[in-house]
């Protein structure tokens, strides 16, 4: 093919970012929304207009599990296959399917109108049962019918564009709308979800939005750090570190940009918190971008937007250029002196790029290897030049604080943590659904009392409380407040907010087989602990599903564990031990009856109980 015709659309975009190499990922998939691929002499032509050699280009291209190197069906079926979606019967939904269609996770069918893949989380576990028909969220899949009417809807004839293309055609009537329970009682964060068109520029001013931004304005940087270090605001994406005091590493009177870079690339397993932000209110994030910027002496913002995100990133899209039309973007905003420039990049698939510095590697256009800390990316972030990295809800929450006063949120947490957060609870619960709810609500009270308990009268058996990485708890344990301190001293973690439900007819062993399959998969392979590691354990695991186990297979499996923990750039590799360790410590008994009855021994009793 020839190229030239992308070219003008290839220069238009390397010139939004301050290297060119960073435009590596917006080309590919230029190329891919052409051609549903990206052929060996689209990355020829990728290496040119970047300036770098082509066998980089082949090895990001080869990094990100949403690039297609050979062609695909007319549209693609992405079905979810983690934990949260198992636990709602994905394992079933996914062999319908490949039984209905005629072929298997991986392949396309006879006519070329359908692949089906089978992927890691798509975070929107609300509706697991779930899948990606092209660019939308489909679900639940074990709804009677709808699954038959969604592959109606995949297979019947017409006029798309090629897979990964920015539009994927008409949807037929199986793509409707999930109506899963979403927070809207606010008050800080979900006052504005009740539109599921989203909350767009005028109704946001009529409702308080940009008073913060033209307050923040008017102050010195410094007065605005010291009032969100009064309010308690931490960071929302996991890490819990306070805000204030990130903002506050950020060298004065620096010779080099400072650059903002928020982490939209939500992907741990069990999460779906930013996602509405991006869709239902993508002001409240850009003014907080606003705030944070000043406070920081940036003048320009990238927000990274994970890959499977298409309408998150539309939508933030034309926030981003309502902002621009009504002077809060651009030069001289609102007659400040202040301007701010954001760039909104899209990922490809790739779990890793959630840590910050990963993150940061990907947006420079390579794999999304995390880096060495120190340097701190506050001190040599993006291109080498200071950066703060934020995590979506972390920002969203800043024009509450600027416009309401940094001690009612303070007040609305705990001595240690203020706020409110966006709770995502899924699995076994009567209501999944997002919740905004007090930093210092009891998980108790999550479950039980927001989510409506565990469904079908079942019994509570277990709960991870912070997304996949954090260690499970036992019924016995839920009586704790959900703030990050209180977590950690319950032995787990607050994490992303990701709250998994499991009942009393969940079979651990294959819990963590799940789990350490999510890990196996995302490890980005730069640290040897990490990359033999994951391996290591979803083989044994796996051996031992195959009625193979060995006595000594769980203490290897905790022994692999401790001896990835605190060895590798990142915690990847902890976040992927600690599952490991609690679920076997914690329902050893039945781990022993895995390895012993050569099954799971659940099954095993309801085939005993099934004989003459």
């Amino acid at each position: 093919m020839n190229f030239d015709a992308l070219d003008s659309q290839a220069r238009e975009i390397i010139q939004r970012y301050d290297q060119p190499r960073a435009a590596m990922l917006p080309l590919l998939w230029l190329v891919q929304a052409e051609l549903g691929h990206v052929p060996a002499e689209a990355e020829f032509w990728v290496g040119r207009h970047l300036g770098v050699a082509v066998s980089h280009v082949r090895e990001v291209v080869s990094f990100y599990s949403m690039f297609r190197t050979t062609p695909g069906g007319r549209r693609e079926l992405r079905v979810c296959t983690s934990l949260p979606c198992l636990l709602r019967g994905a394992g079933d939904v996914l062999t319908r399917i490949q039984d209905q269609l005629g072929v298997r996770a991986g392949e396309t069918t006879p006519g070329g109108e359908l692949t089906v893949t089978a992927v890691e989380c798509l975070c929107a576990c609300e509706i697991a049962p779930m899948a990606q028909l092209d660019e939308q969220f489909v679900g639940p899949l074990d709804e009677p019918g709808a699954l038959e009417s969604i592959l109606r809807d995949a297979l019947r004839p017409a006029t798309f564009a090629p897979l990964g293309g920015a539009k994927a055609g008409e949807p037929g009537d199986a793509c409707h709308e999930p109506e899963p329970f979403i927070s809207t009682a606010g008050p800080v964060l979900s006052t504005r979800f009740g539109n599921a068109d989203g909350t767009w520029f005028d109704a946001y001013v009529e409702s308080g939005g940009y008073v913060a931004a033209k307050r923040a304005l008017s102050m010195t940087p410094a007065q605005i750090i010291d009032e969100i270090s009064q309010s308690n605001l931490r960071g929302l994406g996991g890490a819990g570190f306070p805000t204030a005091k990130k903002w506050s590493f950020i060298p004065k009177n620096s010779a080099r940009p400072v650059y903002l870079v928020v982490n939209a690339d939500e992907g741990e397993p069990g999460t779906f918190k930013d996602r509405y932000i991006l869709e239902r209110d993508p002001h409240a994030l850009l003014e907080g971008m606003i705030v944070a910027t000043y406070s920081i002496g940036s003048h320009k913002a990238y927000v990274y937007i994970r890959g499977e995100y298409f309408r998150s990133a539309d939508r933030f899209n034309r926030a981003v250029q309502e902002a621009h039309a009504h002077g809060w973007l651009g030069t001289n905003i609102q007659g400040s002196g202040f301007d701010l420039d954001v760039v909104v990049h899209r990922g490809a698939g790739a779990y890793i790029c959630g840590e910050e510095t990963a993150l940061l590697t990907s947006l420079e256009g390579g794999k999304g290897f995390p880096k060495l800390k120190p340097p701190f990316p506050a001190i040599s972030g993006l291109f080498h030049c200071p950066t703060i990295v934020n995590n979506v809800e972390t920002l969203a929450c800043v024009p509450f604080i600027l416009r309401e006063g940094a001690e009612r949120f303070a007040r609305l947490g705990t001595s240690t943590q203020g706020g409110t957060r966006l709770f995502s609870v899924c699995g076994h619960v009567q209501r999944p659904g997002l919740y905004e709810a007090p930093v210092g609500v009891s998980l108790r009270e999550l479950i039980e009392g927001h989510a409506g308990g565990v469904r079908d009268g079942r019994t509570l058996k277990a709960v991870v409380p912070g997304g996949i990485s954090a260690k499970v708890l036992t019924a016995s344990e839920i009586d704790v407040q959900m703030d990050f301190d209180s977590l950690m001293a319950a032995g787990s973690m607050a994490g992303s907010g990701g709250v998994i439900v499991m009942d009393d007819t969940t079979c651990m062993f294959e819990a963590l087989q799940s789990a350490s399959k999510f890990f196996a998969h995302e490890s980005c392979g730069q640290c040897s602990p990490c990359r033999e590691g994951t391996g290591w354990v979803y083989r044994i695991l796996n051996r031992i599903a195959e009625g193979k186990g060995r006595p000594q297979d769980l203490d290897d499996l905790l022994a692999i564990a401790r001896d990835m923990e605190g060895k590798t750039i990142c915690v990847f590799a902890d976040a992927a031990a600690w599952p490991v360790q609690s679920y076997i410590t914690k329902f050893r008994e039945e781990f022993d009856a895995h390895v012993r009855i050569g099954t799971c021994p659940a099954r095993s009793r309801e085939v005993a109980a099934c004989q003459p």
